[in-house]
C-alpha cells in the first residue's frame, strides 16, 4: 500500500496537515499523479548530490510527459492543461537548482510519514481513551466537557423560560386590555365580577414579576457558570496547548489537534451569542411593559456588559497561531527565518461561527511592539515582503475551521538604518523578533480588536547561522512561556539538566526514529557538568556553556558538536542509528568497561569528541597476555563517508603490518551480534564468489576489479596474535591511524585492494 494511499484514508484533521505541505512550488496534483514513482526515489541522496538531483529532475519531467500522454488518450483537456502548467512551473523554479526541488520533495515525504505515525498514535490513544472512559476514568478534560455541555443545556432552558415569560406577559396584557374595555362597555359589570378580575390580574402580575426575577436570576447564574468554564478553557486548556506547541516546535511530542479546543470554544461562543439575543428579547418585553421595581430594568445593563465582556475575552483568546513561522526547506526547524527566503505561517480562530466567515481581514506586522525606547542597542530592523493581509475563511481547511495562511512572506533587512555594529550586547542569533497579527470583529453594538503574536523568531542572513539560531530557539522555548520577552538573551537563565536532556533527545528523535537513552545522556551530562555532577538532574547549565564557550580543550562549543553529529547521522548513518547499532555517546572509561569481558573482535561504534563537523569511529577489543587491549580507529568524517558507506567500511576494514596478511579485526557488534548480521543488509553489494580472470576472453575488460577499503598500518609489535603477544600499555592502543598509500583517491583515507 503506497504512502499516498494511506494518507488519503486519514481523518480530516490529519488531511489538513497534508494540505499544508504542498503549495505552488510543488503542487499536490504532481504528488497524486506520480505517487508511486516519487516514493521509490532516493530524494535524500538527491538533496545532497547535484548530479543525482539533476537526473531525478529530468526523470520527473519525463514522468509528467507520460502522464500528459495518458490524459491525451483519455481526451481530458482540463488535466492536460494542468499537467503542462505544472511542468512549466517546475522548469521555471528548479531548472537551475534541482537540489532545491529534491530537498522539498524529501521533506514532504518525511513529513507525510510523521503525519501517518501521529495518526496511528492518536488512534491508539482514542482506543485507550474509550476504554478508560468506559471504566469511569476521572479526567479534568472530561469534567470540562461535561460543564460545557451543561452550559449549553442551561442556555436552552433559559430560552424556554423566556418564551414562557413572553406568553405570560402577552396573556397579562390581553386580560388588562379586556378588563379596561369591559369597564367602558354600556353593559354593566357587577362589582363582584370586577373585583374578581382585578384579583386575578394582581395574581398574574405577581406571577409575572416572579417569572421575570427567575429569568434574570437564571441568566446571572448562567453567566457566572460561563465565567468559570471560560476561565478553565482560556487559563488552563489553551495555555497547556500553547505550551505543547512550544514543545513540539523544538522537537518534542507532536501537538494535540486543535479540533477539540475549537469545539469547546465554539459551544461557549454560541451560548454567549444566544444570551445576547435573550437579553435583547428581555429588553423588548421591558419596552412593552415595565413597572417599579422591574428586575429587567434593574439588571439589564449589568447583564449586557458582562455578556459582552465574556464574549470579547473568548474571541480575543481564540485568535491563535496554529502553525508557527517556518521555512518549507527546514520543516524541523521552525522560528528560524533567513532573509530572502519564503516562509509560511497559519492563523486560526477557535470560534467557528458562520457569520464570521470572510468578515475578518488579518494583517501581519513585524516587531510591532519593538520601539526605539525598548529595543536593544544594535537591534536590526526588517521589512515584510509579500502579501501582508489575508481574509480568514472556512474554505482553507478541510475541517471547516476559520483560518488564514500566509504562504509567501519574506523578510528583508532595512539598510537605511545603518549597518549593524558590534557594540550591541547580543549577537545576531540571540536577537529575538516577532510577527504580530491583527484583525477586527464588528457586530451590532460590539467592536472587538483581535491580536496574536508568534513565538519569538531568529532572523539569519546566512545558512551557516542556522545551528546557532536554532540553539537560541531551543533555549527560549525550553525556559520561557512569554512570547513578548524579546530581551530574553540579555540575561538568559540557566537550564536544569533534566530539562535539557529531554530537549537534546528530541533533537535526535525528531529527525530519526531513535532518541537518546539514559547512558548516552549521562555521558553528555558529564561533558556539560563535569564527571562529578554528570548524573545530577538538578545541575544547572548556563547558556554560554551550552552554545558559546569552547567545551573542555576543544575549539568549538557543545551545541555545534551535537549539531555536527546530527548532520552526520541524517546524511550518512540514519539506518544504523535507527537500528540501534551506534552506541554513539560514551566515555572511554565506559567503553572499555563494556568491551573488556567480550569476545575478541567485539567492537562498538561511537562519535568522535574531537571533531566539530561530526565524526564516527569504532573501538574493538583484543586478547593479550595480561589484560584486554583496545583499539580505536581514526574517526571518519562526512568526507570519507561520502565516498564509502560506513557499513562497507566496517565490512572491508583491514589491519596490516609489514610481512603480515591484512585481516579484518571486527567480528561482533557489541554485545555479541555477528558483524554481517548487523550490517549485511546495508552492504553496497552482496559477497560474490571469485571469478577466474580472463583478460582476453569476451568476459574480460582488461581491468582488475578494485574497491575502496580502509586500511590501518601498525607496527608489527603492536599486533596481538597468539604467536606474538607483547605487553602494551593501554595508552598505546588509544588510536589506530588509517594510513594512505599511493592509491589515495580524493584524499579519502582509503586504498585500493585487488579482489
Amino acid at each position: 500500500m503506497s504512502q499516498w494511499y494511506q494518507l488519503q484514508q486519514l481523518d480530516s484533521k490529519f488531511l489538513e496537515q497534508v494540505h499544508q505541505l504542498y503549495d505552488d512550488s510543488f503542487p499536490m496534483e504532481i504528488r497524486q499523479y506520480l505517487a508511486q514513482w516519487l516514493e521509490n526515489q532516493d530524494w535524500e541522496h538527491a538533496a545532497n548530490n547535484v548530479s543525482f538531483a539533476t537526473l531525478l529532475f529530468h526523470d520527473l519531467l519525463s514522468q509528467l510527459d507520460d502522464q500528459f500522454s495518458r490524459f491525451l488518450i483519455e481526451n481530458n483537456f482540463l488535466l492536460q492543461h494542468n499537467i503542462r502548467k505544472s511542468k512549466r512551473n517546475l522548469q521555471d523554479n528548479f531548472q537551475e537548482d534541482p537540489i532545491h526541488m529534491a530537498m522539498i520533495i524529501h521533506n514532504c515525504l518525511k513529513e507525510e510519514r510523521k503525519i501517518l505515525s501521529c495518526a496511528k498514535a492518536c488512534n491508539e490513544m482514542e482506543v485507550g481513551s474509550v476504554q478508560n472512559t468506559a471504566t469511569g476514568m476521572p479526567d479534568k478534560q472530561k469534567e470540562l466537557d461535561t460543564n460545557i455541555r451543561t452550559l449549553k443545556s442551561d442556555v436552552n432552558d433559559v430560552e424556554q423560560d423566556i418564551k414562557a415569560l413572553e406568553n405570560l406577559q402577552d396573556e397579562y396584557d390581553f386580560k388588562c386590555k379586556t378588563l379596561q374595555n369591559r369597564e367602558h362597555e354600556s353593559s354593566s359589570m357587577s362589582q363582584e365580577e370586577y373585583k374578581k378580575e382585578q384579583l386575578n390580574l394582581q395574581h398574574m402580575f405577581l406571577s409575572l414579576d416572579h417569572r421575570r426575577k427567575d429569568v434574570v436570576s437564571a441568566i446571572v447564574k448562567l453567566l457566572q457558570s460561563t465565567e468559570q468554564v471560560q476561565a478553565a478553557l482560556i487559563n488552563d486548556e489553551l495555555v497547556e496547548w500553547k505550551h505543547r506547541q512550544q514543545t513540539a516546535c523544538i522537537g518534542g511530542p507532536p501537538n494535540a489537534c486543535l479540533d477539540q479546543l475549537q469545539n469547546w470554544f465554539t459551544i461557549v461562543a454560541e451560548s454567549l451569542q444566544q444570551v445576547r439575543q435573550q437579553l435583547k428579547k428581555l429588553e423588548e418585553l421591558e419596552q412593552k411593559f415595565t413597572y417599579d421595581p422591574d428586575p429587567i430594568t434593574k439588571n439589564k445593563q449589568f447583564l449586557q456588559d458582562l455578556t459582552n465582556k465574556l464574549f470579547q475575552q473568548l474571541i480575543q483568546s481564540s485568535f491563535v497561531v496554529e502553525r508557527q513561522p517556518c521555512m518549507p526547506t527546514h520543516p524541523q526547524r521552525p522560528l528560524v527565518l533567513k532573509t530572502g527566503v519564503q516562509f509560511t505561517v497559519k492563523l486560526r480562530l477557535l470560534v467557528k461561527l458562520q457569520e464570521l466567515n470572510y468578515n475578518l481581514k488579518v494583517k501581519v506586522l513585524f516587531d510591532k511592539d519593538v520601539t526605539e525606547k525598548n529595543s536593544v542597542k544594535g537591534f536590526r530592523k526588517f521589512n515584510i515582503l509579500g502579501t501582508n493581509t489575508k481574509v480568514m475563511n472556512m474554505e482553507e481547511s478541510t475541517n471547516g475551521s476559520l483560518a488564514a495562511e500566509f504562504r509567501h512572506l519574506q523578510l528583508k533587512e532595512q539598510k537605511n538604518t545603518g549597518s549593524r555594529t558590534n557594540e550591541g550586547p547580543l549577537i545576531v542569533t540571540e536577537e529575538l523578533h516577532s510577527l504580530s497579527f491583527e484583525t477586527q470583529l464588528c457586530q451590532p453594538g460590539l467592536v472587538i480588536d483581535l491580536e496574536t503574536t508568534s513565538l519569538p523568531i531568529v532572523v539569519i542572513s546566512n545558512v551557516s547561522q542556522l545551528p546557532s539560531g536554532w540553539a537560541s530557539i531551543l533555549w527560549f522555548n525550553m525556559l520561557s512561556t512569554d512570547p513578548k520577552n524579546l530581551s530574553f538573551f540579555l540575561n538568559p537563565p540557566s537550564a536544569k539538566w533534566s530539562k535539557l536532556a529531554d530537549v537534546l533527545s528530541w533533537q535526535f528523535s525528531s529527525v530519526t526514529k531513535r532518541g537518546l537513552n539514559a547512558d548516552q545522556l549521562s555521558m553528555l551530562g558529564e561533558k556539560l557538568l563535569g564527571p562529578s555532577n554528570g548524573g545530577s538532574q538538578d545541575g544547572l547549565i548556563p547558556w554560554t556553556r551550552f552554545c558559546k564557550e569552547n567545551i573542555n580543550d576543544k575549539n568549538f562549543p557543545f551545541w555545534l558538536w551535537i549539531e555536527g553529529i546530527l548532520e552526520l547521522i541524517k546524511k550518512h548513518l540514519l539506518c544504523l542509528w535507527n537500528d540501534g547499532c551506534i552506541v554513539g555517546f560514551i566515555s572511554k572509561e565506559r567503553e572499555r568497561a563494556l568491551l573488556k569481558d567480550q569476545s575478541p573482535g567485539t567492537f562498538l561504534l561511537r562519535f568522535s569528541e574531537s571533531s566539530r563537523e561530526g565524526a564516527i569511529t569504532f573501538t574493538w577489543v583484543e586478547e593479550s597476555q595480561n589484560e584486554p587491549q583496545f583499539h580505536s580507529v581514526e574517526p571518519y568524517t562526512k568526507k570519507e563517508l561520502s565516498a564509502v558507506t560506513f557499513p562497507d567500511i566496517i565490512r572491508n576494514y583491514k589491519v596490516m603490518a609489514a610481512e603480515n596478511i591484512p585481516e579484518n579485526p571486527l567480528r561482533f557488534l557489541y554485545p555479541n551480534i555477528p558483524k554481517d548480521n548487523a550490517f549485511g543488509k546495508y552492504y553496497s553489494r552482496p559477497k560474490e564468489a571469485p571469478e577466474p580472470m580472463d583478460l582476453d576472453g569476451p568476459k574480460g575488460n582488461g581491468y582488475i576489479k578494485t574497491e575502496l577499503i580502509s586500511v590501518s598500518e601498525v607496527h608489527p609489535s603492536r599486533l596481538q596474535s597468539p604467536e606474538n603477544l607483547l605487553p602494551m600499555s593501554p595508552e598505546e592502543f588509544d588510536e589506530v591511524s588509517r594510513m594512505v598509500g599511493p592509491a589515495e583517491i580524493d584524499t579519502v583515507m582509503c586504498t585500493h585492494i585487488q579482489l
